[in-house]
Formats: structure tokens, sequence, C-alpha cells
């Protein structure tokens, strides 16, 4: 392998690692709630603080790796993660859990503002090797509650962090003996966009993503977090852990083909109206999900998670096309601040809905967010296409 495919492969692989890290201790909450006699809402708040530091700390490292070394930042992200788990799995009680798992948040924050920044430096194909770096991240959110689940049956809970840290703290090892610096420094990053923009338009289409970025957080975080505790309530009753995980790997999966397949349409046709589609998408199958049971309540989740995983690898293109490599790090901290800090929200949604009116009630309440979502994908569309063909009106006439 040359060197930037190397560094694609490790890549991918921080992905996977950053969205399994973070979905172990939502599905060892369910076993903890027999162990310790306590509810699902007051246990799953326990997560809190690591979803609030995956938001709140993307911001320091997406500007330190505008400055600083990206490869070195995603070393400390593959070591980082891995000492949290393993805290993780020694926590005596449950206020050292938390802690560990707040610091676990702090290291995870790492990867989006600096991977996918590096993975764009390094991209042949922008679409096909985002939606295949987004696969891999659907990856480890569909496997955590199913390998999760499997471990913690056989070995406990505890085994359940300690054996993805060790594996991780090996891939992070390997990457920094098998990488090099190459060419991504900071002096010689681009620093004009592809596609200008005029002030107004800049503000127009930044405001309406940070708006777009925060309930997107929410109805990401929300449905997937949830996963297992919906198929656990609405689905039967009295099911063992392993087959709920696997369950809910299941339908996690149908998030990794949408976006191989977004990633194909991205070079076909406009990003910001596949951006606006899907958002109708994700709307729709929450929607469905919101009043449907068994069958129909798992089609309705796949759905879910199509529009879901889908418009993360769309908005990622059109947000790209947009700015300049030389300050894409900041522009993507703010935009990954908004969509994770909506995790530490998304954590205590579920526990206050959940705790009023079940599962109905939180995923009416997403129902609403994904509304909101979608008009502001709508206005985005408009936008970068009046962007565009003002662009291509602007472009010489061929001669003849």
């Amino acid at each position: 392998m040359d060197a930037k495919r190397r560094q694609f492969a490790f890549i991918n692989a921080a992905h996977f690692v950053d969205h399994y890290v973070l979905l172990i201790f939502p599905t060892v909450v369910i076993g903890l709630e027999t162990d310790l006699k306590r509810s699902y809402a007051d246990l799953i708040l326990l997560s809190s603080a690591c979803f609030v530091a995956f938001g709140l700390f993307s911001l320091p490292w997406g500007w330190l790796g505008d400055h600083w070394s990206r490869r070195k930042l995603l070393a400390i992200f593959f070591l980082g993660c891995s000492g949290s788990l393993l805290a993780a799995a020694a926590a005596p009680n449950l206020i050292v859990l938390a802690v560990a798992l707040f610091v676990l948040g702090i290291f995870a924050a790492i990867y989006h503002p600096v991977g996918i920044t590096l993975l764009l430096s390094n991209a042949k194909d922008r679409g096909r090797d985002l939606a295949t770096n987004g696969v891999f991240g659907n990856l480890g959110v569909a496997f955590a509650p199913g390998v999760t689940a499997v471990i913690a049956y056989f070995a406990g809970w505890r085994m359940a962090f300690v054996i993805p840290a060790v594996i991780f703290a090996g891939i992070g090892f390997a990457y920094t003996m098998m990488t090099e610096e190459g060419a991504d420094k900071p002096a010689d990053r681009a620093r004009v966009a592809e596609m200008p923009l005029s002030f107004y338009i800049a503000a127009a289409i930044f405001g309406t993503f940070a708006l777009i970025s925060f309930a997107g957080g929410l109805v990401f975080n929300v449905v997937t977090v949830a996963i297992p505790k919906i198929v656990d309530e609405k689905l039967a009753q009295d099911i063992p852990l392993v087959l709920i995980g696997t369950i809910a790997t299941v339908v996690l999966l149908f998030g990794g083909v949408a976006q191989i397949v977004m990633g194909r349409l991205v070079s076909k046709y406009p990003p910001h109206f596949l951006f606006a589609a899907i958002g109708v998408v994700q709307l729709a199958g929450i929607a469905i999900a919101t009043i449907a049971t068994g069958l129909p309540l798992l089609i309705a989740l796949a759905i879910a998670i199509i529009g879901i995983y889908g418009q993360v690898t769309v908005g990622d293109v059109v947000m790209a096309r947009y700015t300049a490599d030389a300050w894409r790090g900041r522009i993507y901290s703010v935009r990954y601040f908004l969509a994770f800090i909506s995790s530490g929200v998304a954590i205590s949604l579920i526990a206050l809905l959940h705790g009023q009116g079940g599962f109905y009630l939180v995923l009416a309440v997403t129902s609403l967010l994904a509304l909101v979502f979608a008009i502001c994908a709508f206005t985005i569309a408009l936008l970068a296409n009046r962007v565009e063909t003002a662009a291509a009106s602007a472009r010489p006439a061929p001669a003849e």
C-alpha cells in the first residue's frame, strides 16, 4: 500500500472506533438496570458528560488540527480512547465511571474535525471516499450494540470495555509506525474554496448549517443511542440482551448501504438537492417509527437510519465545496460541535421524555426535529443552487 492508501485505511478505522466506543455504554446500561437496580432513565444519564465532551472539545481539536499535525492528533485519538475505555472498565463506582466516560468523550472528539479534514486533503474522489469512510463509521455504530451485548453476556460488562480497548490501542500503535506526515502541512493548505461565496450568501448558508447541525445531531443521537431500548420496548418484551443487540445491529447496517449509494450519487447529481431529498427520507422514517410496532417498526427504523446516515455523507460534501482546506478544520469543528454537543442534550431528552411518555413521546419530538432539518436542507439547496447557477453563467462560453 502506498502512503495515501495507508493513511486512508487508518482514517476509516478511526471512524469505526469513534462511533463504536461511544455506544458501548448505551448497550451495557440495559444489563446494568438489573444488576444495579436503577432505572434506564437514571443510568443513561451517566453518559451525558461523555457526549457533551464529544461535542464541546471538537472546537479546540479542530483549531489545533488547522495549526498542527493532523496525523499526530489522530494517533492521540486512538491511544486516548483506549486508555479511557480501560479506566471505565476499572471504575469502582458510578462516579468514576462517569468521569471515565467524560474523558472518553474528550478523546473521541478528535476524530471528526481532524480525521474528516485529513481525509479530504487525501481524497481522490471526494464523494466516494467520504461515503466509504462513512460506512466505517456506520459499521462502528452498527456493531457496537451487537458485539457489546455478546461480550457483556458471556464475560461481563467490564470486559465489554477492555477487549475493544486492547484492540484499538494496537491499531493506534500500528498507525504511528506505518504512516508518515506526508504533504499535509499547515503552510501548504489551500486558502481559497472551490466555490467562493459572497459574505451574505456564506453567512446564510453557514447559519442554516449551524441550525441543521444541531437539529440533525439531536435526531442522530436520539435514534442511534436509543435503538436498543426502542427494540426492547416496542418490538417485544423479555427478549435476551444478545438478541436486542443483534436486531439493533441489523437495523443500523442500513446506514452503511445508504452511504455507499449517496457516495455514488453525489458524483452524478448536485449534492445540495440530494441533501434536501435525504432530509425528507429521514423525516418519513422517524414519523412512521413513532406509531409503528413489530416488523413495521423495524422497516421504519431502517428508513430513518438510511436518512440519518445518508445526510451526513452529503452534508460533508456540500460543506467541503464551500470551504478552503486551510480553515476547513475550524469550520468542521463548529459543525460537529453543534452536532455533537446535542448528544448530551439528546441523552437528557431521552431520559426526560421516556419517563413522561415512553418512546412514543421520544420519537414524536424527534420527528419535529427532523422536520426542522428538512426545512433547513431545502433552504441550503435553494441558496447553493443560486450560487452554482450564477457561477455557471459567469463562465466564458467555449470557443466555436
